[in-house]
Order: C-alpha cells, then sequence, then structure tokens
C-alpha cells in the first residue's frame, strides 16, 4: 500500500497521493444496513479527526465514487444527495443530505414504518401461503413517501460525488445501472434520485416493482440485488466506462484499467453462510413453495460472494490486496444473519451491536480457492485498518488540493510569460494594469 505521507517518493505503489481513484461500495440487505452505517460512522468520525482543518468534511468530499445496492443504494444516496439549504464548506462545496452519524438513527426511526404492516395481514395457514404468492409481502407505500420526501426533485446528475447504482429492469430482461456521469450524457437516464432509490430497494416477494418514465424512456425495475447485491465490480466498470466517453487517447482510459490505482472500501451486510441451514439432502425434494424464500438468499449470496472473490483476485494479481478493504459480518449473536425486513427494537440492537463488534474484529480477507474468510496475518483489526484508510483519503484530499494550487500557479505563470513575450509588451506599449489584474485573478 501506498505510504502514509503524502510527500513520500519512497512509496511501494507506483500511484502516488493525488492520482489514487477512491471508491466506497454497500451491499444490499433491508433493514442490516445498520451494520455498514455503524462502520460509516466510525470511518468518517475518524476522517474529521486526522482531517480537522477541513472545513465540515463528510465522505463524499473524500471518495470519488460511492455505490450502493438496494439498502446500500438508500445510504449511498443520502451520503452524495447535495442539501441546497445547508451553506456550502469553505471549498465551496455543497453539503450531503445526511453525515454518515445520522444514518443509524434514521435506520432506528425508519424501518419499523417501512416494514411495519405486511399486505399478507394476520391469515393463518393455508390462507397466508396462498395470499404469499399472489402478493408481495409491503406495498412499499411508505418508502415512496419517504424517499421522495426526502429527496424531492434531486436527479442523479445533481449529486456531490459520483453515485452508482445497479438495479434490473423486469420488462427488458437486463441490468439497468444508474449513475451520475451518464445522467450527465444521457437525459433518459437522469432519473429522480427518489425514483432509483425505490427501485433498486424493489425486492421480489417484499416489494412491487417500480415503473417511471424519464421522456420517452421507461424503467420496470425490480431490486438491484439481482444484477449486483455488491455493486464493487459495477463501480469499478463504471469509472471505465466514464473514462471511455471522456478520452480518446487510450492511455488516459487504460489508466482507469490500474487496479494499483483503486483505493476500495466495500461493506457487506452480514452473510448466512455460518448456519449451514441447507444440504442437498435437504432440498432435493423440494417444490415450488419451498424455494421461494431460499432461491432469493441463495441469488444473492452467490452475486455478493462471486463480487468479492473476482475483485480480489484483480487486487491480488497486481499485489495491492491491502488497496482493498472488505468488512463483512459472518457470524451473528444468533448464528444466522437475521431477515432483510425483521425491524423489531430488539434486533436492530443487535444489528447495531454487531456492527461495532465487528469494527474491532481482525481484518479477514476471502480465501479465493475455497470462498470462507480468513485472518490475515500481521492485518491488525478492521478498525486499526479503517483508521489507516482515513489517513490515505486525507493525504489524497491534501495532495489533490496541492497538486491544484500548483495547477493555478502554473498556468497564471504560462501565462504571464506568454503576454511578456509579446513585442508590444516588450516595448512597453502595454499598460502594466492588464499583468497586475492577471496576478490579483
Amino acid at each position: 500500500m501506498a505510504s502514509d505521507d503524502p510527500n513520500d517518493s519512497s512509496s511501494d505503489s507506483p500511484v502516488r497521493p493525488g492520482k489514487m481513484v477512491t471508491m466506497l461500495c454497500i451491499d444490499g440487505g433491508g433493514v442490516r444496513g445498520i451494520i455498514p452505517a455503524v462502520i460509516l460512522e466510525f470511518l468518517e468520525d475518524e476522517i474529521r479527526r486526522q482531517d480537522s482543518e477541513y472545513d465540515d468534511g463528510r465522505l463524499a468530499d473524500y471518495f470519488d465514487v460511492i455505490a450502493g445496492t438496494s439498502t446500500g443504494g438508500l445510504i449511498a444516496t443520502m451520503l452524495a444527495a447535495p442539501d441546497h439549504k445547508k451553506p456550502r464548506n469553505k471549498d465551496g462545496r455543497l453539503r450531503p443530505l445526511y453525515a454518515a452519524h445520522q444514518i443509524l438513527g434514521f435506520y432506528k426511526e425508519q424501518c419499523p414504518k417501512i416494514f411495519e404492516k405486511s399486505m399478507l395481514g394476520n391469515l393463518p395457514g393455508i390462507g397466508r401461503i396462498k395470499e404469499y404468492m399472489r402478493w408481495p409481502k409491503y406495498d412499499g407505500k411508505y418508502l415512496h413517501k419517504l424517499c421522495k420526501d426526502i429527496l424531492g426533485d434531486l436527479k442523479m446528475h445533481e449529486t456531490i460525488t459520483k453515485l452508482v447504482i445497479p438495479t434490473f429492469d423486469i420488462k427488458l430482461l437486463q441490468p439497468t445501472i444508474f449513475s451520475t456521469e451518464e445522467a450527465k450524457r444521457n437525459e433518459f437516464k437522469n432519473a429522480y434520485l427518489h425514483e432509483v432509490c425505490i427501485g433498486t430497494s424493489a425486492a421480489p416477494t417484499y416489494f412491487p416493482a417500480v415503473h417511471f418514465e424519464t421522456g420517452d424512456w421507461e424503467f420496470n425495475l425490480i431490486d438491484g440485488g439481482v444484477t449486483a447485491n455488491n455493486p464493487t465490480m459495477v463501480a469499478m466498470n463504471e469509472v471505465i466506462r466514464d473514462s471511455l466517453e471522456e478520452h480518446q487517447n487510450t492511455r488516459q482510459v487504460k489508466a482507469t484499467t490500474d487496479r494499483t490505482r483503486y483505493l476500495v472500501l466495500s461493506l457487506g451486510t452480514g452473510t448466512k453462510r455460518s448456519a449451514n441451514k441447507y444440504d442437498a439432502e435437504k432440498v432435493s425434494n423440494w417444490g415450488m413453495v419451498q424455494w421461494i424464500t431460499p432461491i432469493m438468499e441463495v441469488y444473492s449470496e452467490a452475486s455478493t460472494d462471486m463480487v468479492d472473490i473476482e475483485t480480489a483476485i484483480h487486487f491480488r494479481a497486481v499485489q495491492s490486496q491491502e488497496n482493498y478493504l472488505r468488512i463483512q459480518a459472518c457470524s451473528f449473536i444468533e448464528d444466522s444473519a437475521p431477515p432483510m425486513d425483521v425491524a423489531t427494537k430488539q434486533s436492530m440492537k443487535e444489528l447495531e451491536c454487531v456492527g461495532n463488534l465487528l469494527i474491532h474484529e481482525d481484518v479477514s480477507r476471502v480465501n479465493i480457492d475455497t470462498g470462507v474468510y480468513e485472518r490475515v496475518e500481521g492485518g491488525g483489526t478492521n478498525k486499526q485498518a479503517l483508521e489507516r484508510l482515513a489517513k490515505l483519503l486525507v493525504n489524497e484530499r491534501k495532495a489533490r488540493k496541492r497538486d491544484a494550487c500548483t495547477a493555478r500557479e502554473q498556468s497564471l505563470e504560462c501565462a504571464t510569460k506568454l503576454l511578456l513575450d509579446k513585442p508590444d509588451v516588450r516595448q512597453g506599449k502595454v499598460v502594466n494594469r492588464k499583468i497586475t489584474q492577471m496576478s490579483v485573478q
């Protein structure tokens, strides 16, 4: 990993501070979004502690890309969407709607209302099963209203930093990725943020699918977890895609494929694998009814783990494993991750506890051969890793600011030289006021 000192040129990484691509990626998982919320609060507090000179620093000031799926998409949007009512900071940057420390409170307050009343009511036995086959578990009306109230008429192109949110279009039977940069290029992808959030959260069997239009284009969306419950690879690919659109220079595009340039924090919402609930003998005689709930779990786990393994391989291939930090809860108080829609005070308290315990656990990394998370020898705890990450993010911001100042100074120096080299200037025919005005600017 690169040296913590932004002025240290002896780093073992070929990429100096100021040239990294910093990314935050958050998995889907319903109310289990409480787990990454706890971790993000710790990280933002640590960044602000280390970068105390920066005015009102938020995660969106340090991450180039924030990506999220389903509940992770909601968190990502809350961190990246601008609040036009708040004054800008001293660098002129807009402030986000939510600071990281507000996300946990939001979940505790809103999740019981989002998952308050099942459309199935209190039907017993076979009647409940029949209704379960006919309707989604929740009508989603409160979630729709909540997103609309929070995000108003904000659109994808307005976010403070690049936002990436996967969804799946059930009519076209294909993934649909919403991103800030594409919204700037293609108006039909410049959807309202509240519609995108509802779309990426429309988990089959839990919430209804979402339909909306942008001009002449229509979207028919279900949960982003169908596309990528772990959005890390989607986010990295979007960076490359943006570069392809922006640059004709092959060298510039190629630079975005260099994994040594990436600094990635990927946050999970917990895995159920430790429970070992299923085996071939148990499921071999299952029919449609028995598979209804497990099949969603199977697809979600498979998608999440494949992305983690593939990402780990990419970073290992360029000997930059430490540039990729994946924090995932593999064990719970009850030895099994709770369902995504259980929002009792007790379950949410347990999830908060899991998040806090996870911060103090040893850093783990997926074994690319077995798929099992293993402790990283000498890797320290997640707390120490997050502290190191915070330092790198702070140094990255400072290096970019320093480079920007240097570029402005060089531009001014060049412009002044060009003006002084003009014949009429050398002959004293230009008033010095012009040079003075340029210096002031």
